[in-house]
């Protein structure tokens, strides 16, 4: 049986708050931030793929609505990304930002030399490189196609894989790496006390508005969909010069020259948060989709090379935030929650990132200036560079 599109939706939407049902009865899947979309979005494909195993294919979905849905997550990334707010952040936003890419690009490098050894493709240490771990499950599942294209059998499933793996790591070596810095160096928080951070006060610096009513919510969504056409056209502009990009970068483009317009004009007001709720349910949607039609069988023969390569970077990304980024942050308190965040979205997400350094506030006090900018670069800035990064390695190495 077939579903059609509306079925689709709704049985992905289904499979999400059951994800959502689950985290609750399982506690530790909310401790290391496991999102409900990929939890939903697993128990039905490892229900699918028992169900193929067993001689049974009835079920299909149409997934039309999959690509608009990633794009639309994308878009509201690019919407974020305000260089006013680059600007607020200092120079230490900078030089965070610009040592966050050049890990990036570590990565890649570091999964590509192992790749040799391991006996799989090159562009396989890539996609369990900065693809899925800086990136996280949206990118990996956003260029698993070109992967596959370029010859990484199974792209999708390896990608759900590294990232789920990189999640969990970010979750536990963040806070150890964190209070081992502040221990050993005897730091001290100079911020007043304060509650500690939690993750709706990472989504502040870009929110330029309360909830959104009806007409400015339909104006949001009008604006996102007029920047999902938009971004069509710049895509089509890429691929006429023969430009190898991911189908969402047009969007990004297309909403982060409308965001810095909109900034020095005001013409759109546009509210950050109303934007940011449009790409959150697009992206529970898309990530359920996604996984509901991943041939679990596929991870059976690479297992082992996604353990060793997510291994081997879990240090690579501990040794970092250790020595090079606490120095160059500046070796006091903040610059050791910085550590702990970077290993949150370096290895997992955002959300693994502020849950790190907020357990060490909790504890130690305020970093105020490690909120200012983890989230800032992790959630929208380094989404723009990591493409540049994951495109270059694919065009080299396809």
């Amino acid at each position: 049986m077939k579903l059609t599109l509306v079925e689709t939706l709704a049985f992905a939407g289904i499979a999400l708050y059951i994800g959502a049902g689950v985290r609750r009865l399982i506690p530790v899947l909310s401790r290391y931030n496991i999102p409900a979309p990929v939890i939903g979005g697993l128990l039905v494909a490892t229900a699918l793929t028992a169900a193929r195993s067993a001689g049974d294919t009835t079920l299909t979905f149409d997934t039309t609505l999959q690509s608009p849905l990633m794009i639309a997550f994308f878009a509201s990334i690019g919407f974020a990304a305000s260089l006013s707010l680059l600007r607020m952040g200092g120079p230490h936003v900078v030089i965070f930002f610009v040592a966050s890419t050049l890990l990036a690009i570590v990565q890649n490098a570091v999964g590509v030399a192992l790749s040799y050894p391991l006996g799989v493709h090159p562009l396989f240490g890539v996609l369990a490189g900065s693809v899925t771990l800086t990136g996280g499950p949206a990118t990996g599942l956003a260029f698993a196609p070109l992967f596959e294209q370029a010859g990484v059998t199974g792209a999708s499933a390896i990608a759900i894989a590294a990232a789920m793996l990189g999640i969990i790591s970010g979750g536990l070596v963040g806070g150890p790496v964190g209070t081992w810095l502040i221990r050993r160096n005897s730091l001290r928080s100079s911020a007043p006390p304060r509650p500690a951070a939690t993750p709706d006060e990472t989504t502040a610096v870009s929110s330029s508005s309360g909830g959104a009513d009806a007409q400015d919510l339909l104006k949001h969504v009008v604006i996102m969909l007029a920047v999902l056409w938009a971004g069509e056209w710049i895509s089509r502009g890429f691929t006429a010069l023969e430009v190898t990009l991911p189908s969402y970068i047009g969007a990004m483009l297309a909403a982060a020259f409308l965001r810095n317009l909109d900034d020095r004009t005001r013409w759109l007001r546009l509210s950050g948060q109303a934007l940011e709720e449009i790409g959150a349910v697009a992206l529970s949607l898309f990530i359920t989709m996604a996984l509901m039609t991943l041939d679990l069988g596929k991870l059976a023969s690479v297992a082992l090379p996604i353990l060793v390569l997510v291994a081997v970077q879990v240090v690579l990304v501990a040794a970092v935030c250790v020595w090079p980024m606490f120095r160059l942050m500046g070796r006091d308190y903040d610059s050791a929650v910085m550590g702990a965040g970077l290993c949150g979205f370096m290895l997992g997400t955002t959300a693994n990132a502020v849950a790190n350094m907020g357990a060490l506030v909790q504890k130690y006090g305020p970093a105020p200036r490690a909120f200012l900018i983890v989230p800032m670069v992790g959630a929208f800035f380094i989404d723009f560079t990591n493409a540049i990064v994951i495109n270059t390695f694919l065009n080299l190495l396809k």
